[in-house]
């Protein structure tokens, strides 16, 4: 199987533990769990994170955002400037922390938001962190989330290229795309804007079943997710560093740490496809 170098991490708001436990704690497990590395929410306190980076060696793979940008598109002008605050916030985080991009959805589009008036004001929104970015080196990545926005690999290199900025790029989270596509086929479309990716497996065999949302509560390794056309897609394309595990199914009755062994060990198959 190949060996490829990436470095397996954790989106921190997906584990397994209690909300009380410490960061430090937190990293510890990780680490002793076979993770090198987490991705942390932005608004934390720094002083928490880097000693428990730095205690325990887990880097900082990005810092996600998403929540609070998601009124990117609002049509209320005090909350799209309250995202881009946010976001500028979330890229002084990741500077203090060594991280080089942040996760950022940009808006929604819903009945009352229009696609048109979505990409004009989340753009603006966006916009006006930009300059920080490139200050600071540290990427804003635009994740493909289901907002009803930027719903192809083709739109969402349109909407980061008008920026024609190194300051933009993409966070590419595997398992979203697969309700109405293929990852292995996004992925040379976003080539080398892609600075991080989102590890998720998905059942369509759930969503038609079961509903769509139940197409993310699947095992990895037990959805539809075709990883090794993924992985030699993403080596085609040259990516690296981070391969960050976004595990949305949650087994009853498993300790914390048990789990993310669960999930390392599933992680290092993975990455071996």
């Amino acid at each position: 199987m190949p060996k490829r170098a990436l470095k397996k991490a954790l989106m921190m708001q997906t584990f397994p533990g209690k909300d009380e436990m410490s960061w430090m704690d937190k990293f510890k497990m990780l680490k002793e769990a076979g993770f090198d590395g987490a991705e942390p929410p932005s608004h934390q306190d720094h002083k928490e994170i880097l000693a428990a980076r730095d205690t325990t060696g887990i880097g900082i793979a990005s810092v996600t955002v998403g929540h609070h940008t998601r009124t990117m598109s609002d049509p209320d002008p005090k909350k799209r400037e309250a995202a881009t605050e946010a976001l500028k916030q979330a890229l002084r985080d990741g500077k203090a922390y060594g991280a080089t991009s942040v996760l950022c959805v940009a808006g929604r589009v819903d009945e009352q938001v229009h696609y048109v008036d979505a990409y004009k004001r989340a753009h603006d929104a966006v916009k006006g962190a930009v300059p920080l970015a490139e200050e600071l080196g540290v990427r804003i990545a635009i994740e493909n989330v289901w907002n009803n926005f930027l719903l192809d690999p083709m739109e969402m290199i349109h909407f980061v290229d008008e920026f024609n900025s190194s300051g933009v790029g993409c966070h590419f989270d595997i398992g979203n795309c697969m309700n109405n596509g293929w990852p292995e086929q996004w992925i040379p479309v976003l080539g080398k804007r892609i600075q991080k990716i989102h590890v998720k497996e998905y059942s369509q065999k759930k969503e038609n079943s079961q509903g769509v949302r139940k197409g993310f509560n699947v095992e990895y390794l037990e959805g539809d997710n075709d990883w090794p056309s993924i992985m030699k897609a993403l080596d085609e394309v040259g990516y690296g560093p981070w391969a960050i595990a976004e595990p949305a199914y949650r087994p009853p009755n498993v300790e914390p740490l048990e789990r993310l062994k669960q999930i390392s060990q599933r992680m290092d198959k993975i990455l071996a496809s």
